[in-house]
């Protein structure tokens, strides 16, 4: 008996060593195994897609039927594991969330195609009414280290010279594609941050009056009169921000033009894609939106940069052109989440305080914390209040939203979520289709995001879920699917 004792002893004392030489993932992952509700917690992670940051809420919906008072469907949940449901977070950035963000990138994907070719409540007719894909830059705030589409020096000068600060004006090197020079200014004294930091805080005006500008130009050259341009056609339009290397914003934008009554009408034969064109232009070089006189800052009149690009889309894959209406689709979908947290973009969480700046505790190059720092030297001066540049700090001042379209474009996000959930729906429940259907719900938030195990495991199925994605894309599947 002793004996017995004395080696059950031993081995409780080699378990314990053994659990100690172990991490804590490690610990966290058999914790969580044996948990007696291990298998529904993983069957709600693989519903998230591995989100890597999901949202547990608490409590229950119940639908019934108003006349009878019959209950038709309920849920709660008390019985699940630890009494709570995973949902995902939903997060855009792929800094954030890997698999929020893909899922993120398919449905702006579905979206700017139904604009472009049809589908999802949008006709097929669209595909021949005037479109465009439209670039539109930040002015010059200062010359910055760059790379050539020839591959030659930076800034080349044969006469050398200095700025008023004793730096050189030019640059003869050249700079590789990851150079993290590229972007940064020549000068940081002779930079206009301040300039920067207001044109962000303005672009959304100035995109608006190019808008307004595009109608006007279209009506002069019709003989319309600007306020019945309406009954004649409308300016549909989705876009999308990037950050350019020097932390510039420039707007990518899709631009057609539709009957009176949206893309279910077609536009006037005299609204043809080369006036469309010359109306982009031309609102491009005219549009300005004038800041008031400030004491210490003087006046600012803020336009649009000489780049411009407009092109027109053609339709499906044909004649191997780079503009057709999937390529268009694609690069603004793999550009929707990479707004910030990336090397030009700023980060994508907010500036609290600004010794969080003096202390160097953002991760980002000088040049950009510059910009935040004249954020937030700028947002606490009187008359300025309204342009929350200290809230947008850590987005360089730009307090846009990363994608825009107008009303009648395409569909929204909400229509494609509600669709995959309705595709995702359990087919064995019977679907609601009565109309005196009445649901009452009551959810609570109560905690996000995982334990170092928990993570460990999310971030496989979040890997075994995209391996299943590149399997189907080799079988011959090249459209985004429901799954993505």
């Amino acid at each position: 008996m002793y004996a017995t004792t004395a080696e059950a002893r031993r081995s409780v004392l080699d378990r314990s060593a053994r659990l100690r030489l172990l991490s804590e993932t490690d610990r966290d992952l058999i914790r969580l195994v044996q948990e007696p509700g291990f298998p529904r917690w993983l069957d709600q992670i693989k519903a998230t897609g591995g989100c890597a940051h999901p949202v547990y809420l608490s409590g229950h919906t119940t639908t019934h039927d108003a006349d009878t008072g019959a209950v038709l469907r309920q849920y709660d949940t008390t019985d699940e594991p630890g009494g709570r449901l995973a949902v995902r977070c939903r997060n855009r950035r792929s800094s954030r969330c890997g698999p929020c963000s893909r899922l993120h990138a398919g449905d702006t994907f579905h979206l700017m195609r139904a604009g472009l070719t049809g589908g999802k409540s949008v006709p097929d007719a669209v595909t021949t009414h005037p479109r465009l894909f439209a670039t539109l830059t930040a002015p010059s705030f200062g010359p910055v280290h760059r790379t050539t589409p020839d591959g030659g020096p930076c800034r080349p000068r044969r006469d050398g010279g200095r700025c008023e600060h004793g730096r050189h004006v030019g640059c003869g090197l050249i700079h590789a594609d990851d150079d993290q020079q590229v972007g940064r200014p020549l000068c940081p004294d002779c930079y206009d941050y301040t300039g920067h930091v207001l044109w962000h805080a303005h672009a959304g005006e100035l995109w608006n009056r190019t808008c307004r500008a595009i109608r006007r130009h279209l009506a002069t050259a019709a003989g319309i009169r600007q306020s019945r341009i309406s009954d004649h056609l409308r300016l549909s339009f989705a876009k999308v921000t990037e950050y350019q290397r020097r932390g510039a914003v420039h707007f990518h934008a899709v631009i057609r033009l539709d009957g009176p009554d949206g893309p279910n009408t077609p536009p006037p034969d005299w609204a043809t894609p080369q006036l469309l064109a010359d109306a982009v232009r031309s609102a491009a070089a005219l549009v300005d939106v004038p800041m008031p006189y400030m004491p210490g800052l003087g006046e600012h009149v803020f336009r649009w940069g000489e780049q411009l690009d407009v092109r027109p889309i053609r339709s499906g894959f044909a004649n191997g052109g780079p503009l057709t209406d999937e390529a268009v689709a694609a690069y603004v979908s793999k550009y929707v989440t990479k707004s910030v947290g990336d090397a030009s973009g700023g980060i994508d969480y907010p500036i609290r305080t600004r010794e969080a700046l003096d202390l160097d505790l953002v991760p980002v190059s000088a040049h950009l914390r510059a910009l935040m720092g004249s954020c937030w030297r700028l947002g606490g001066l009187p008359g300025l209040e309204h342009l929350r540049l200290r809230t947008w700090a850590h987005t360089l001042g730009y307090r846009g939203h990363i994608l825009t379209k107008s009303r009648r474009y395409s569909t929204t996000y909400g229509e494609l979520r509600a669709a995959r959930a309705e595709h995702a729906r359990d087919r064995s429940v019977p679907a609601l289709n009565t109309a005196s259907a009445v649901t009452l719900s009551a959810w609570r938030y109560v905690g996000s995001g995982h334990t170092s195990g928990a993570a460990l495991i999310a971030a496989g199925i979040a890997q075994d879920l995209a391996i299943l994605r590149d399997l189907r894309r080799e079988k011959g599947s090249t459209k985004w699917g429901p799954d993505d």
